[in-house]
């Protein structure tokens, strides 16, 4: 009993002493060493340390019998320390030489302090190793949080409990009694200022995201409507041809009419006229007369209601008549020896049923017929045998029909020896007829429902030149490669308005013209016109089309190839590597913003004819040499509905230009030398200028900024806007 009252007696004088040493090295310290806690606490101390093994657990002394001082935010400094070479605990302690300390083969000074693992702390003091484990104090606030690499809890807010000494860096607790150390008014106001701006700058990107999806929108919207008002002008401009061609077949076809019903005419007077002829011709087919015969003279009261005459009219006046009468018989013989359905019409060698509402195949017995066309009726089926009667046809058109392919026998061509060309637009076929006569030289299967062409699809035809397949359904997929091999005489194909994404394979090596608009071609591979080396047209209107999807070898030494057509893609420039033989280039409706320079200059002889209406062209897109190369070769130059705002360098030295276009951009002033040089001393070759709709006040123009104009009324200027 009196060895444990001495004991504690003791370990009380001990406390004691070590509050008075740290009472007195507060003042002097505890800013010092909050200051040094609060950098370790923030990073900028670790790194000095290196972390040592872990401590084994049940070797440290409870938090309770180490006296210690909370600093601001989450670290402890242990003060006590500093008092422990003369008393015995349960610490690792590890001997060590002159003071210093071995810690993991690393040497440490007496009085070091250093964290080997987070919320652990030890002390080198007299040789020996010292480590405590570190305990948070409690927290209140409503969302506690523990900052990285830390082990304590911290407060965000300030706590309702203490008071805050706003003069000063250190808090100072409230009368609660609660050591718990608070953030600083300074730390709260900077992180609630953080928090505020990168709510504000959250905020500014989500505003900046949306105003940029917002503008691609209207963007998209803009386009969208240009590329529909595009698109119904064309439609309206194809209307426009469409009517003036009905209109003007209209006029053909009356006065064709007008003029075969006087040709008739006087072919019946000639025929009234002539009694002993055995074989006449009457509107291109060839009838024989039957023999004549002896006849008797007919009574008068025999023959048809004669016309009225003179009553001084004798017996043998009415004789004379009576050859007239004969002759308008057999007149009648010959016009209806055809037994041509109603509403067929025959003349010059042709049977024309158009629009005559047949539901069948006509049959007829005219062997030297030579045309035959039945546009416009409803005839779904063609026997084998409805040529017979008619083998040296040359032309037939069955044409906007209700055709199927297995309505048509596969005998039912084979006899037509003479056949040149066949037209079978508007049909229900779904395939390609079998058996077509090798003689065939034109054949056209547009707007219809192909839906493949296999191999042996045009077997014999190695007299085909025009090949119209347009509006079906073919893609490279299901027109084989090798269909298009026995034509070996095709020059001109139509594909048009089909589903192709890529040009078709196997082209015939003789072609001239191929007709590709209105499809879905995204591409010009490289090698596709390798055999293809007499090609002159190429038609690629309304198609997916980008320059940076055609390959630069894909037709670039072509020697044949002329015209092109790029009209309606999605080109934002002049496509680079153009043939080097190309005079004729189109490119209306794309996107078109810029000109390369010597993007022209590789072409021999040169281009002639250059349209890029339709396109965003500004006065940044053309450069100095953008049109290099075609100074003394182009004769028209359309550069109207752009956004130019400058007469473009290079036109006033083009020596050969015939028409220049100008009009709808948004051109202010006309240079003395923007179009005409002063100095070219040849003959004026600019036949015709337009400018008008642009922002020029007339009233400006110098006299001489057209003298290379042939005639001064050739200038369009009138109107112009104001803005």
């Amino acid at each position: 009993m009196r060895r444990g009252l001495l004991l504690a007696a003791l370990w009380l004088l001990l406390v004691l002493t070590m509050s008075d040493g740290l009472a007195r090295d507060r003042p002097r310290n505890s800013r010092g060493q909050t200051r040094q806690m609060k950098r370790k606490r923030d990073g900028h101390g670790h790194g000095r340390v290196r972390p040592g093994p872990k401590p084994l657990k049940n070797q440290h002394i409870p938090s309770p019998s180490i006296p210690v001082e909370p600093v601001l935010g989450n670290t402890v400094f242990l003060g006590s320390y500093k008092n422990l070479q003369e008393q015995h605990s349960s610490y690792n302690v590890l001997p060590g030489k002159q003071g210093q300390c071995i810690y993991q083969g690393l040497t440490m000074f007496n009085q070091a302090v250093w964290s080997p693992q987070p919320c652990i702390t030890c002390l080198c003091t007299g040789g020996r190793v010292v480590c405590d484990e570190i305990t948070c104090p409690a927290v209140h606030c409503r969302l506690p949080l523990t900052p990285l690499g830390e082990c304590c809890p911290v407060c965000m807010e300030p706590d309702p409990d203490l008071s805050l000494d706003l003069s000063g860096d250190s808090p100072v607790p409230s009368d609660s009694g609660d050591s718990n150390t608070p953030l600083t008014a300074e730390e709260i106001q900077r992180i609630l200022w953080r928090e505020e701006e990168e709510h504000l700058e959250e905020e500014e990107r989500l505003r900046k995201k949306d105003e940029a999806k917002k503008r691609r929108k209207e963007e998209k919207k803009k386009r969208e409507e240009r590329r529909r008002q595009e698109e119904a002008a064309l439609r309206l401009q194809v209307e426009k041809e469409e009517e003036d061609r009905r209109m003007k077949e209209a006029a053909e076809k009356e006065a064709w009419q007008r003029e075969k019903n006087l040709r008739e005419n006087i072919l019946r007077e000639e025929l009234l006229a002539v009694q002993d002829e055995e074989e006449v011709w009457l509107r291109g087919d060839v009838f024989q007369m039957p023999p004549k015969e002896e006849e008797e003279p007919e009574e008068p009261d025999l023959l048809p209601a004669p016309i009225p005459r003179p009553p001084a009219a004798t017996e043998d006046e009415l004789k004379d008549k009576e050859p007239e009468v004969e002759e308008e018989e057999k007149s009648e013989e010959v016009l209806n020896r055809g037994a041509l359905p109603p509403g067929c019409e025959l003349s010059d060698l042709t049977v024309t049923c158009d629009n005559a509402k047949l539901t069948y195949f006509p049959p007829l017995y005219m062997p030297e017929l030579k045309s035959l066309s039945l546009e416009g009726n409803n005839i779904s089926s063609i026997p084998a045998e409805a040529f017979n009667g008619i083998p040296s046809l040359e032309w037939i058109n069955l044409k906007k029909n209700k055709l199927t392919s297995a309505g048509i026998d596969a005998r039912t061509f084979k006899g037509l020896k003479m056949l040149r060309r066949l037209y079978l637009d508007g049909n229900l076929l779904e395939a390609i007829p079998p058996n077509l006569p090798q003689t065939l030289q034109e054949l056209k299967i547009n707007e219809n429902k192909l839906q493949k062409i296999h191999g042996n699809s045009f077997h014999g035809l190695s007299s085909l030149v025009i090949l119209e397949l347009e509006a079906n359904l073919l893609s490279e997929t299901n027109v084989d490669p090798m269909a298009f091999v026995p034509l070996v005489e095709l020059s001109y194909l139509r594909l048009g308005r089909n589903f192709f994404r890529s040009i078709p394979q196997g082209l015939p090596s003789l072609l001239l013209e191929l007709y590709l608009e209105n499809n879905l071609i995204e591409e010009i591979p490289e090698g596709v016109f390798n055999y293809t080396k007499n090609l002159n047209v190429v038609s690629l209107r309304h198609n997916r089309l980008e320059e940076t999807r055609m390959a630069p070898m894909a037709w670039i030494n072509h020697r044949n190839l002329e015209s092109i057509d790029l009209s309606y893609n999605k080109l934002y420039l002049v496509p680079s590597y153009l043939p080097k033989s190309l005079v004729h280039l189109v490119l209306v409706g794309n996107n078109i913003e810029r000109i390369p320079g010597f993007v022209f200059a590789h072409m021999e002889p040169g281009i002639e004819y250059l349209y890029l209406s339709y396109n965003k062209l500004d006065g940044e897109g053309i450069e100095p040499e953008s049109f290099f190369g075609s100074y003394h070769s182009m004769v028209e130059l359309c550069l109207d509905h752009n956004q130019l705002v400058t007469v473009p360098s290079g036109i006033n030295e083009m020596t050969n230009l015939h028409f220049l276009r100008l009009n709808n951009n948004k051109i202010r002033s006309i240079p003395d030398e923007g179009i005409c040089d002063p100095d070219h001393s040849g003959d004026s070759t600019l036949v015709a200028l337009r400018l008008e709709n642009n922002l020029i006040d007339a009233k400006k123009i110098s006299p001489t900024a057209f003298s290379c104009v042939r005639s001064s009324s050739s200038v369009v200027l009138k109107p112009q806007r104001t803005k």
